[in-house]
């Protein structure tokens, strides 16, 4: 069963493996370290058994939350992990009183464009060649929290 729990200076060295295996420019276990200490920072990663399989976080500045990464383990996609770590940030968000979400995306990512859009992102604007290793642009898509308040019971 998944488990999807804050994250901690201690699982930095599992999702630094876990990035290197999601992204063409991971980050490493420092910045991960980092961010377990970092004040506008909110993670939470997904567990299987004890394994890290994914992990979702945001930066919380005023009243707004910008998702900086969404990864889930290559051998555990299509099984709804994305899912419960996205509804587990914006459910953060809600309780914070954020009012907008916003994220990069590669702009041939179509699984997560549609995840997003499920939960009322909407693109906004494009960065040119935001990302490397390969080089693509980033669709940049916002979610208006008071439009998705009413769509989702996320409980309290």
């Amino acid at each position: 069963m998944i488990e999807i729990v804050p994250i901690t200076a201690e699982d930095a060295k599992a999702l630094s493996e876990l990035d290197r295996l999601c992204f063409g420019t991971p980050w490493s276990e420092k910045s991960f370290s980092d961010e377990a200490k970092n004040e506008i920072a909110v993670y939470y990663l997904a567990k299987d058994a004890g394994k890290t399989v994914g992990y979702c976080g945001y930066w919380q500045v005023a009243d707004e939350g910008d998702i900086t990464n969404i990864a889930v383990h290559p051998d555990y996609r299509r099984q709804g992990i994305a899912k419960k770590l996205l509804e587990t940030v914006i459910k953060c968000a809600k309780k914070q009183a954020l009012v907008l979400m916003t994220l990069e995306v590669r702009k041939s990512n179509q699984a997560a464009i549609s995840l997003y859009e499920k939960y009322g992102f909407r693109q906004i604007g494009m960065r040119k060649n935001y990302y490397t290793n390969p080089r693509e642009d980033a669709l940049i898509m916002t979610m208006d929290m008071g439009e998705v308040y009413g769509l989702f019971d996320f409980g309290n």
